[in-house]
């Protein structure tokens, strides 16, 4: 789900009036080896298997294009483009590292013995990159509602194992965001219930009277933010100001490092040119957030289903929630249950676990989910029951697709391309996509807060090396979880 910005490639004329251009060609299930005997019988060249996709990159004439596509046993055809991100933000790169990082210095299986080197919470896990914000952060709900759909859909494909899904999005929820029931987020349908959905609970501290979307869902596990005052005990911890408190209703599950967090650095990226005091020597960058507390927790949600394949994600939150340590210094509205402590998690016998919530319907409307933070498009306000691309939205259609994991479609997403074209090139403007930015800073001041980056938020203490609890992370030597 990334803004690109694609252009095909040619190279010489394959015939008159041709050229031979770079595709994507993505088989049907069951296809077999028709794909490549199709290319190669319309004149074209099979450059490299694509076996995550049931496909191939090919060059073919450009006449040979129609033919291609209208294959019986070819399911869609891309460009293949030098793909090139329109600006980046960072925070992926910074989540990533927190929760799969690892030094390439380092053995898998001995990271315990490297101290001094960079290692994540989980650092044989596998990461799958559905990015879903512009270059600036700016993201409407309904482009993370596809992103959702996508990860449930594509779970169970070749080289995948999606057991963890970490959503970082801290999304806005003002008083007449409908009820979780009704939120078009992850709902209790089998599909969206076969991982685990860790959350960030927000950055709104007590400004607002709910948790961020999705976080105030009860099935998922929703992170507050940890303050750990530069040592590895848990007894001198806070909650910080940022991180949400919710309502009685819903408050965070648990806590987990979420202050002068130091993890890696995206050279050039907004987040490192806009706060060069956050820079960390020349490879890591420093920050707090909510966010950063969940990336944590999901690092620690792989190493769980590592050590254990079977556990459900009911099973999975109940051994994160249950076997916390205390914060006495925390206030009891932010910290939930307590501290992360993965040690006691993995050493605890795996419970009987099931949550018993009303299920969601994701009948809501967007413009309540939105609670006013709407995206700008060179003045174009995104309002109403309207989707990014402009269409129409259907809540109780949508509902049915996703239930049934019908929602994409070979790239596109309830019949729009996401894929290939730059989202058709139209905007919910009807123009060319420009301008993607909050009106009146609002991603900036939920997702990253104004303070969140800032240098007089950061401490001295830093969660690198080994110091992420006092009872160590031996479980490093787990791997391949998948997140």
């Amino acid at each position: 789900m990334s803004v690109v910005g694609l252009t095909p490639l040619v190279t010489e004329p394959a015939a008159a009036g041709e050229f031979a251009v770079r595709v994507i060609v993505r088989g049907v299930v069951g296809g077999g080896e028709g794909v490549e005997e199709t290319v190669e019988r319309l004149g074209g060249t099979v450059v490299t298997e694509l076996d995550l996709i049931d496909g191939v990159a090919a060059t073919v004439p450009s006449g040979a294009l129609d033919a291609l596509r209208t294959s019986p046993v070819v399911q869609s055809v891309t460009p293949d483009g030098e793909v090139e991100f329109a600006g980046k933000k960072g925070h992926g790169t910074h989540m990533a590292g927190i929760i799969a990082g690892r030094d390439s210095s380092v053995p898998a299986g001995r990271e315990a013995d490297y101290p001094a080197a960079f290692v994540g919470v989980a650092p044989g896990a596998h990461i799958v990159n559905v990015k879903v914000g512009a270059s600036d952060g700016s993201v409407d709900v309904s482009q993370v509602i596809a992103a959702i759909d996508w990860v449930v859909e594509h779970r169970n494909d070749p080289g995948m194992n999606i057991r963890v899904c970490s959503t970082c999005r801290s999304g806005p929820t003002a008083s007449r965001t409908p009820g979780w029931t009704r939120c078009p987020t992850p709902r209790r349908w089998p599909g969206a219930r076969a991982s685990s959905w860790v959350v960030s609970g927000g950055n709104d501290g007590r400004a607002h009277p709910r948790l961020s979307d999705p976080a105030m869902n009860p099935f998922v596990v929703a992170v507050g933010a940890a303050d750990p005052h530069g040592t590895p005990k848990a007894d001198d911890d806070t909650v910080p100001d940022f991180s949400s408190r919710g309502a009685p209703a819903r408050r965070v599950d648990l806590t987990a490092p979420g202050q002068s967090i130091v993890s890696l650095r995206d050279p050039g990226s907004i987040a490192d040119v806009e706060h060069p005091t956050a820079r960390v020597g020349e490879r890591f960058f420093r920050g707090s957030g909510t966010s950063q507390a969940a990336a944590v927790v999901s690092g620690a949600a792989a190493l769980l289903l590592q050590q254990r394949p079977t556990l459900t994600p009911d099973q999975v939150k109940r051994l994160l929630v249950s076997t916390t340590m205390p914060m006495p210094r925390a206030d009891a509205e932010g910290r939930g249950a307590g501290l992360l402590d993965v040690r006691r998690a993995s050493d605890a016998g795996a419970p009987r676990s099931t949550q018993t919530w009303s299920p969601g319907n994701g009948t809501g409307t967007l413009e309540a989910a939105r609670a006013g933070s709407n995206v700008d498009d060179q003045g174009v306000l995104l309002t109403g029951e309207t989707d990014i691309f402009g269409r129409p939205w259907n809540s109780r259609t949508w509902a049915g697709a996703a239930a049934t994991e019908t929602a994409w479609n070979a790239g596109a997403w309830l019949g729009t391309p996401y894929t290939g074209d730059s989202w058709g090139g139209t905007s919910f403007a009807s123009t060319t996509w420009q301008a993607r930015s909050w009106r009146e800073a609002d991603w900036a001041a939920r997702s990253w807060r104004s303070d969140g980056w800032s240098a007089r938020s950061w401490r001295s203490g830093s969660w690198s090396g080994s110091d992420w609890l006092s009872s160590g992370w031996s479980a490093r030597s787990w791997r391949d979880a998948s997140m």
